[in-house]
């Protein structure tokens, strides 16, 4: 096909439908996918946090997470299957529902937010990178650190930090931008070397003394009281929480579902959340209470629970453990890394101009611009309260995903006619009003509304954790209430 033909259909390779001896994902690939969104270093601190900081029912936080991650499957589950059956990505699909300039401009909010998190994700990624070098340093030659030239900060970094973050930039622009069957790979072997990774700092940790680890892992489950009416709200923020965490990755969950096999293969890897969450919850928790009952024989170490897995391999006098911990941090950031923000970014910047851009050049401008956010994130942009901006472009991801289901399952019955997704002529499918759906639009804003209240009013910020589902549900009834025949 022709440069032109393309301009004027909206085609782009990296766009169109997986062909069917493409779709080679399984319910194995689908755990392994789970799994790097679990084993993020903010997953590992939330987990523990929720059993060992807020002094809630071990029960209460066990059955939270499981409704959570139940939720989560739900979701994925909606938004996956027409991803899966006509093998497009999120952001066609949404041409179907808010016509093709409505998905190019929304879409675009997916591309904002991932690149954002992308170099802020790179940002703490590269103090890993930082501490290894800064280690292998003191190794070789401990005085070299005490030079001038480690002793000069720009925008509040030193050249091991300057260093550090480039390293951490190409490593991943690199090995995201060879194609998603590479991207299979490095997923697999992310999840179970992750794995691998805890279960090494398990038996560290529980052959210490395994009378006295196992005691303090004991003490931190409370088994009584859990049908008390005074647990429902507990047990419901906990869930709120889980699902709040994972939110962020349902809405781009076809970019993945487009090449698992069937939906059978489907239901059954988007179940394995909760098996890596329980799995991970046992790990996570168990190596907390070991380290902090081990670190507490120190009165100087009784001020607070360290959940931070950075904080604890700090307080740990073990090079070996330190050297591996910060290695499976690297590669457990980086996968979370290339699920959360990367791919989402690629293909939403990719419908933005499909007649220009591919997987790599997207890549680039990714990676640039993920950069600059990496680079002024410590001195300039989390001084100023962008995360809140950051939150509410976030706002409009549930009712996004409202309108397409609602669109999907209950206007359109299911259907899709491919040759129309791509057209930009008038008498398409999915022209609407010069490319614009206004129904949805429509609806999607008044999904915004509610979804973002819960961000700025003082008096629903204890719905926050729930305004995905909020929004979504809100915009799902009006565009059905809109667009039904």
């Amino acid at each position: 096909m022709s440069q032109q033909e393309s301009k004027k259909t909206l085609i782009n390779w990296d766009l169109v439908t997986v062909n069917p001896s493409s779709k080679n994902w399984n319910w194995k690939d689908l755990f392994c996918y789970w799994g790097v969104n679990v084993q993020s270093v903010i997953g590992f601190s939330l987990i523990a946090s929720l059993y060992v900081i807020y002094n809630l029912n071990s029960f209460v936080v066990f059955f939270g997470t499981i409704l959570g991650s139940l939720l989560v499957y739900f979701f994925s589950n909606l938004i996956g299957r027409p991803s899966q059956k006509f093998g497009l990505p999120f952001v066609v699909l949404l041409r179907s529902s808010l016509g093709f300039r409505g998905a190019k401009y929304f879409g675009l909010l997916r591309t904002i937010v991932g690149i954002f998190l992308f170099g802020i994700q790179t940002y703490f990624l590269s103090k890993a990178f930082g501490y290894l070098i800064r280690i292998t340093i003191y190794f070789f030659e401990p005085s070299l650190l005490d030079q001038e030239i480690f002793l000069i900060f720009f925008l509040g970094m030193n050249i091991i930090d300057w260093v550090s973050i480039i390293v951490a930039l190409i490593f991943q622009s690199v090995l995201f931008s060879i194609g998603m069957n590479f991207n299979k790979k490095l997923i697999r072997i992310s999840a179970i070397s992750v794995y691998i990774g805890l279960v090494i700092f398990f038996f560290s940790v529980l052959l210490s003394d395994v009378k006295f680890t196992s005691k303090a892992f004991m003490n931190i489950l409370d088994l009584g009281n859990f049908l008390d009416k005074e647990n429902f709200g507990p047990l419901i923020t906990v869930a709120g929480t889980i699902f709040a965490y994972f939110s962020i990755v349902i809405l781009s969950f076809g970019d993945f579902s487009r090449y698992v096999k069937s939906q059978s293969e489907l239901n059954k890897g988007n179940l394995s959340l909760l098996f890596n969450l329980i799995f991970f919850s046992f790990f996570a928790l168990f190596i907390v209470s070991g380290v902090d009952a081990y670190l507490k024989q120190d009165p100087e170490n009784l001020s607070r629970i360290l959940t931070n897995p950075t904080d604890i391999i700090g307080k740990l006098d073990n090079l070996l453990i330190t050297n591996l911990a910060l290695i499976f941090i690297i590669i457990a950031s980086a996968s979370t890394n290339l699920i959360t923000n990367f791919i989402p970014s690629q293909y939403t910047l990719i419908n933005f101009v499909p007649s220009s851009l591919s997987i790599k050049s997207s890549s680039v401008i990714i990676s640039i611009l993920g950069f600059i956010v990496g680079v002024f994130w410590l001195t300039y942009l989390s001084q100023i309260g962008i995360l809140s901006i950051i939150d509410t472009i976030g706002a409009f991801f549930g009712p996004l995903f409202g309108v397409m289901i609602s669109d999907y399952y209950h206007v359109k019955k299911g259907t899709l006619i491919n040759k129309d997704i791509y057209s930009l002529e008038e008498n398409g499918a999915y022209y609407y009003t010069r490319g614009w759906h206004l129904k949805g639009v429509y609806s999607l804003m008044i999904g915004f509304i509610f979804s973002a209240a819960t961000i700025w009013n003082n008096n629903l910020m204890f719905l926050q954790s729930f305004s995905w589902i909020i929004g979504a549900l809100i915009a799902s009834f009006v565009y059905f209430l809109l667009a039904k025949k």
